[in-house]
């Protein structure tokens, strides 16, 4: 059972990558009024300082989020492991 939490916390993990992803996009749009720089060549050219500004942002959300579901995955084990002992 403990490779199904683990299995969980992985798919939890990336949909919360998936979903931080869109809400960094969302928001860098909202704020500067222009696409998120993604390095396509339909792409409006940016500026390095706005490249790296949205890659420092992108960066810790994923970071935050990476942290939250390791954090959250192991919290699920720890409680498992524990109501499996009472049983």
């Amino acid at each position: 059972m403990s490779f199904f939490i683990k299995l969980l916390g992985t798919g939890i993990s990336l949909l919360a990558g998936f979903a931080g992803t869109k809400a960094v996009d969302t928001i860098w749009e909202k704020v500067t009024g222009r696409k998120p720089p993604k390095g396509d060549k339909d792409d409006v050219p940016t500026t390095l300082r706005t490249a790296l500004t949205f890659a420092l942002v992108s960066a810790s959300v994923s970071a935050v989020i990476q942290v939250l579901a390791n954090r959250g995955t192991q919290r699920a084990i720890t409680r498992f492991a524990k109501t499996q002992d009472i049983v």
